[in-house]
C-alpha cells in the first residue's frame, strides 16, 4: 500500500523541481565478457520502498518478452507470476543490495522449444512427448496421460553493483505449472472436440520439482551463469475462468551447481464473498460480510462489493476491495467515499488495504490504509 501511495505523490515533487538528482550512470558488464564496459545505464539513487526493485534505465525488456501472454490462462496468472516470483526472491537478493532486470539470458526461442513436447524435431522439449501413431490422430486418452506440465518460465536477472559498474549477481526462475489441461482433440473425419483434465496436486509438485532441477543442469552451462546464485519458484496456474490468480507454493535457492534446496511457499487468494472464504477464514469472511452490512444501510445503490485477500502463511496480509457504485452527484461520491474510509479504520486497521470505488464512467476514488498509517489516503479522480 505505500508503495502506490508514494508513486501517486512522488511525480509532484519530481515536476516541482523539490528533489535533487538521485540517478546515476553506471557501465554494464555482460557475463561472459567482462572486459566489453561500453554499455551504459542509469541506476535511480531512489528508492520508493524497500518492497520495490531499482531498476535499470534505459528499461531492456526480456529477451523472451511476448511469450507471457500466449502461456498464461489469465491476466490474474500473468500478474501473479511476476509478483510472487519478486516476493519469492527478495528471500535470496534483498532490495537495497540487487538491482533488477529482466531476464535476458533465455531468449524467446529457447524458451518455446523448452516449453514444447518432446520429440525427434524438439529433443529440449520438457514437456511429454505424445505417442508416435504414424498418420493416425492422438486420442483423448493420449493427451489426457501426458498433459502440459510446463506452461512458461519466466526469468529475472539480479545486478550488484560495484566500483560504478553493475554486473550479474543472481537470477529467479518461475515455473508456471498448468493446474487444469486444456487440449483440443481432432479425429479423422476432421472434426475437433475441446476437454480439459485437472492435474492432482501432487503431480504438479513432483512434476515441477523434476522440471527445476532439469532447467538449473541447464542454465548451469550457459557462459556466465555456472556460479551464479540461483532461486528457482514453482507456480500452480488457476484455470482459465477463475477471478482469482494461482500461487507459489515451493522455491529451491541453487547457491552452486545443480544442487537444491527446496523450501515451502505458502500464498492463497481468496474471493470474499466465497463458499471457501466462509469454510477455510471465518473470521474473515464474517468480518468481510459486517463490511457490506454496514455499507447496504447506509448506500444501497450499489452494483456489487467483492474482495480480494492475499494469505501468506495463514494470515490475511492484503486485500483489495473493489466497490461499484452509481453517483447521482460529486457531493454523494465524497459523502460515500468518506464513509467507506471511516469503515477501513474501523475493521482492517491491521492489514494493508486497498478500496477502488467504481462507477459506470470508470475509477471514481483509491483509499489506501495500512497499519503504518495515522489514517487512511483518499484520492477522489
Amino acid at each position: 500500500m505505500k508503495r502506490i501511495l508514494l508513486a501517486l505523490i512522488l511525480p509532484v515533487f519530481f515536476l516541482a523541481g523539490c528533489l535533487p538528482n538521485m540517478n546515476q550512470q553506471v557501465e554494464v558488464v555482460p557475463e561472459g565478457n567482462e572486459d566489453n564496459t561500453e554499455e551504459t545505464a542509469i541506476v535511480p539513487k531512489y528508492q520508493i520502498s524497500d518492497e520495490y526493485y531499482r531498476t535499470l534505465t534505459p528499461f531492456k525488456p526480456s529477451a523472451a518478452r511476448g511469450l507471457t501472454i500466449s502461456k498464461m490462462n489469465s491476466r490474474f496468472n500473468i500478474d501473479e507470476l511476476e509478483e510472487g516470483l519478486f516476493r519469492i526472491a527478495q528471500q535470496t537478493f534483498p532490495t537495497e543490495d540487487y538491482i533488477f532486470q529482466e531476464g535476458q539470458y533465455l531468449d524467446e526461442a529457447t524458451v518455446t522449444r523448452w516449453l514444447g513436447r518432446k520429440s525427434s524435431d524438439n529433443e529440449e522439449g520438457l514437456n511429454p512427448t505424445l505417442p508416435n501413431r504414424g498418420k493416425n490422430y492422438n486420442t483423448k486418452e493420449d493427451y489426457e496421460n501426458n498433459p502440459l506440465y510446463l506452461a512458461h518460465i519466466l526469468e529475472h536477472n539480479y545486478l550488484v553493483m560495484s566500483d560504478n559498474k553493475v554486473k550479474l549477481g543472481g537470477m529467479a526462475i518461475g515455473l508456471a505449472l498448468n493446474s487444469v489441461y486444456y487440449f483440443r482433440v481432432t479425429y479423422n473425419d476432421g472434426t475437433i472436440d475441446n476437454f480439459s483434465v485437472k492435474i492432482d496436486e501432487d503431480k504438479i509438485e513432483s512434476e515441477g520439482k523434476k522440471l527445476a532441477a532439469t532447467i538449473i543442469s541447464r542454465i548451469r552451462q550457459m557462459e556466465g551463469l555456472e556460479n551464479i546464485p540461483i532461486t528457482i519458484g514453482l507456480y500452480s496456474q488457476e484455470e482459465k475462468d477463475s477471478i482469482v490468480p494461482g500461487n507459489y507454493f515451493a522455491y529451491a535457492i541453487s547457491k552452486k551447481g545443480n544442487d537444491l534446496e527446496w523450501h515451502n511457499w505458502n500464498e492463497q487468494y481468496v474471493i470474499f464473498p466465497s463458499s471457501e472464504a466462509k469454510k477455510n477464514h471465518q473470521d474473515d469472511s464474517n468480518r468481510f460480510a459486517l463490511f457490506q452490512d454496514q455499507v447496504n444501510k447506509y448506500f444501497p445503490d450499489h452494483n456489487g462489493i467483492v474482495g480480494k485477500g492475499l494469505y501468506v502463511n495463514g494470515n490475511l496480509q492484503l486485500l483489495n476491495i473493489d466497490i461499484t457504485f452509481q453517483f447521482h452527484g460529486k457531493a454523494e461520491l465524497i459523502g460515500f467515499v468518506q464513509y467507506v474510509a471511516g469503515l477501513l479504520v474501523e475493521h482492517y486497521p491491521n492489514i494493508a488495504t486497498e478500496v477502488n470505488i467504481k462507477s459506470v464512467n470508470g475509477q471514481e476514488a483509491l483509499i489506501l490504509l495500512d497499519n503504518t498509517m495515522d489514517e487512511p489516503f483518499v484520492h477522489i479522480y
